[in-house]
């Protein structure tokens, strides 16, 4: 197939599932993974991986640690989800994404390896769209003979599909509720998932703060005989500073008395502590090899980037994209309002899918807006806006109701004055669209960043 049919074949399959009772209706095991990638003759073996869980800081955390191995002259691959704006940002080589034609070859071979085996009657069904994707990189990352890949779980980690990895170093970012009706109801079930990927004899970097996941990840290291180290118990801070949103440190090692000067281009202040997770695992990897001196982990901060968190795409008015789905990030977001923000008009352009916590991301977010535009991200799991503003209205101080995001973008710079700041959050499925829609206002970049 062709890359538009490739695309097109794997989005047949479906991104996400729909509801709580797709979910109980579907198996998750990573049978079907295991057994294409057994038949494409193990591809997650021919590289080195670094595994990422968590629940909010795992992308910026895997883009800041691909940055540091490329910093320091290895050949590496990135995996991620979801995508802002085309699937193949999810399988990047060397900082680049993976280019069409690659694309639809990796396609290539895993759909005719899945043919083989479903005729074989060796799969019972068809493998997830998560899982054609995680192959699909796995096979491409083994073409291209990359030497180090990052590799993040889609949800969870025990049974997600990236769990085959038998890797260098498992990190687990922050803890927080999301995904509740596939992961659990409680923190100690969440947190039991993400520490699903710890494997015997691991090296595992945990930034969770919350006290039940802490102690949940202990108990599995020790289970595992995997060797942990949480980052409060690695590193102490100096000399912390902002300069437009972006913070700079000096991280001191509790065990060596090391000082690393830190200079992060990702704004917001819980970039820090995903910086601390990046620092401890790329430290890690250096004992066991890898050639990354503090040259390079210096460089690779300050030229990470991850579009779409907390990114400002213009200057007057400022405006600002982030997605954050959950209320561990809104809680981030009000934090960075307070920050660099205080004082300033917020119009607040906000959608979201049926599965979040809309009403306390809503509280969180709302009161501090001028006005907040709600619309509905091109999703087919999106709530509408209409009924988005019947379950949220309440916390604005001014609440209106656009459907069309690119209309809602066209509200919000109506409202705004040059020194004002336009904010689009909510769903990274409506970042990517009013993200795309104003690049291809400004021709195809962002004004600042």
């Amino acid at each position: 197939m062709n890359y538009d049919e490739s695309v097109q074949y794997l989005f047949s399959l479906g991104r996400e599932l729909a509801s709580p009772r797709q979910a109980s209706a579907t198996k998750f095991d990573l049978k079907n993974i295991t057994i294409v990638c057994e038949h494409l003759g193990q591809p997650q073996r021919e590289f080195q991986s670094v595994h990422v869980a968590g629940t909010n800081g795992k992308g910026s955390t895997s883009a800041m640690l691909d940055s540091i191995l490329r910093a320091a002259g290895l050949r590496t691959g990135l995996y991620t989800s979801p995508h802002l704006e085309r699937i193949n940002e999810r399988i990047r080589l060397d900082g680049k994404n993976i280019s069409d034609e690659e694309f639809a070859a990796a396609f290539t071979r895993v759909h005719e390896a899945i043919e083989e085996l479903l005729a074989a009657g060796r799969l019972a069904a068809h493998p997830t769209f998560f899982e054609c994707m995680t192959a699909i990189a796995f096979v491409y990352f083994a073409g291209a003979k990359v030497e180090f890949a990052v590799c993040e779980t889609g949800m969870g980690g025990r049974l997600d599909a990236t769990n085959i990895l038998l890797p260098e170093v498992a990190v687990i970012t922050q803890i927080d509720f999301d995904h509740e009706n596939y992961l659990g109801h409680s923190i100690e079930e969440i947190a039991g998932e993400k520490a699903g990927i710890i494997k015997p004899g691991a090296r595992v970097v945990s930034a969770a703060e919350h006290l039940i996941a802490r102690v949940v990840i202990r108990r599995r290291c020790a289970e595992q005989a995997a060797f942990l180290v949480e980052i409060e118990n690695a590193y102490f801070l100096e000399d912390v500073t902002a300069h437009d949103g972006c913070f700079s440190f000096t991280a001191i090692s509790y065990d060596s008395g090391v000082r690393m000067p830190v200079a992060l281009k990702l704004p917001g202040r819980f970039q820090v502590r995903n910086a601390l997770t990046a620092l401890a695992a790329a430290r890690m990897l250096a004992e066991r090899g890898a050639p990354i001196d503090e040259e390079a982990i210096a460089r690779g901060f300050a030229t990470a980037t991850w579009p779409g968190r907390l990114e400002r795409i213009s200057e007057r008015p400022e405006i600002y994209v982030d997605g954050t789905h959950n209320p561990a990030g809104a809680r981030e977001i009000a934090v960075f309002w307070e920050q660099f923000l205080a004082g300033r008009n917020i119009f607040l352009i906000y959608g979201a899918m049926r599965d979040k916590a809309v009403d306390e991301i809503a509280g969180l977010l709302f009161p501090r807006a001028s006005a907040v535009i709600l619309t509905t991200p091109a999703q087919a799991r999106s709530i509408s806006a209409s009924l988005l503003a019947e379950m949220t209205a309440h916390h604005a101080r001014r609440a209106e109701v656009v459907p069309d995001p690119a209309k809602a973008l066209a509200r919000a710079l109506e409202l705004a004055a040059p020194e004002d700041v336009i904010f689009i959050t909510g769903s990274l499925y409506l970042v990517g669209e009013l993200r795309k829609e104003w690049m291809s206002r400004k021709g195809g970049r962002p004004d600042s960043f």
